[in-house]
């Protein structure tokens, strides 16, 4: 079956604020190589044909290249290069650094399959609806094994480790839907771990989040199961001298026993849960119990989106346990 050029795209559509800076580094890249791959090939040609031996008896002589030419091979690839360097640096810091207003949502990975949790509450496997023309960061796990959250239209691709958080972020410019795959073999059923991401106008989003019930706020899940798992038998303002007070934690600086000081991120707050006497706070004795296998992914974002929502109610607030 002939199928016209149209249906195989060099690069797939683009379809957020980043694509278009990704894909013309990619041109660059590609057209200089080709370029350089072109111009070596030609050089080598003109030589042999130049340069080869007319008969049995001609022997070459030795040939001295002028300085000017060794001086210009090595300072206009150097330019050239540093260029490239700084030029993706830039696209990278870009693609990294995620927006302050970017609103945040989980993506978890399991064999074979992407579960999604919206700020609303709102839980969402395979499909992912998100709104046209706002920042989204995505907190990005796995349950089992490594995997790789990619969604070509959005040159968006990190991987899904195990017992820590990755982050990526977008902004989609285009109401309509998109692929996700997962881009690291993960099993036998790899190739089925595949999804959708719809993205909508602002009010159409609204009203979808409207009619799948608005969900449960996920801080507001997380305080529940903070009081369900005892949490706050410990961690009260009345109790700081055996646990550390929460209020205020997310993203401070915190002081270890040992002299160690660490920022309470996402990683540090799933490790204090699940391994409480890997970092213990100054102060305070590693005497917190471990949740490992009591509690899922789902709900240890649930704890973290509860954790990061508690104001500070006292300067130097200190640690999980």
């Amino acid at each position: 079956m002939n199928l016209p050029l149209a249906n195989i795209p060099l690069m797939p559509e683009q379809a957020s604020t980043i694509s278009k800076d990704v894909d013309l580094l990619y041109y660059a890249l590609l057209g200089l190589s080709a370029f350089a791959t072109v111009a070596i090939v030609a050089v080598l040609i003109f030589l042999l044909v130049r340069y080869r031996r007319r008969h049995e008896d001609e022997v070459g002589h030795k040939e001295t290249a002028p300085e000017w030419l060794e001086i210009a091979w090595t300072i206009v690839p150097g330019i050239i290069f540093l260029g490239l360097f700084f030029w993706g640096a830039k696209v990278y810091f870009d693609n990294y650094r995620i927006p302050a207003d970017a609103e945040r949502y989980y993506v978890v990975g399991k064999q074979w399959m992407w579960k999604y949790q919206h700020p609303s509450g709102n839980r969402e496997i395979n499909d992912l609806h998100v709104p046209v023309g706002r920042p989204i960061e995505l907190v990005i796990t796995s349950e089992d094994v490594i995997h790789s959250f990619y969604v070509p239209a959005f040159r968006v691709k990190r991987d899904a480790v195990p017992g820590k958080y990755t982050t990526a972020w977008f902004e989609a410019t285009k109401v309509g839907t998109y692929d996700i795959f997962c881009a690291e073999y993960c099993g036998a059923e790899h190739s089925l771990m595949i999804g959708k991401i719809h993205v909508m106008e602002s009010a159409d989003y609204e009203q979808w989040l409207e009619g799948k019930g608005g969900g449960r706020a996920l801080a507001a899940t997380g305080a529940a199961l903070f009081e369900e798992k005892a949490c706050s038998t410990c961690h009260r303002q009345d109790t700081s001298a055996r646990a550390p007070i929460l209020n205020g934690l997310y993203g401070s600086e915190v002081a270890l026993l040992g002299g160690d000081r660490i920022t309470a991120d996402d990683n540090y707050i799933r490790e204090s849960i699940l391994d409480p006497t890997e970092k213990v706070v100054s102060g305070y004795q590693p005497i917190m119990p471990t949740y490992k296998g009591q509690l899922t992914e789902e709900e240890i974002l649930e704890l973290m989106s509860y954790i990061k929502s508690l104001e500070s109610v006292a300067d130097g607030a200190q640690g999980t346990r």
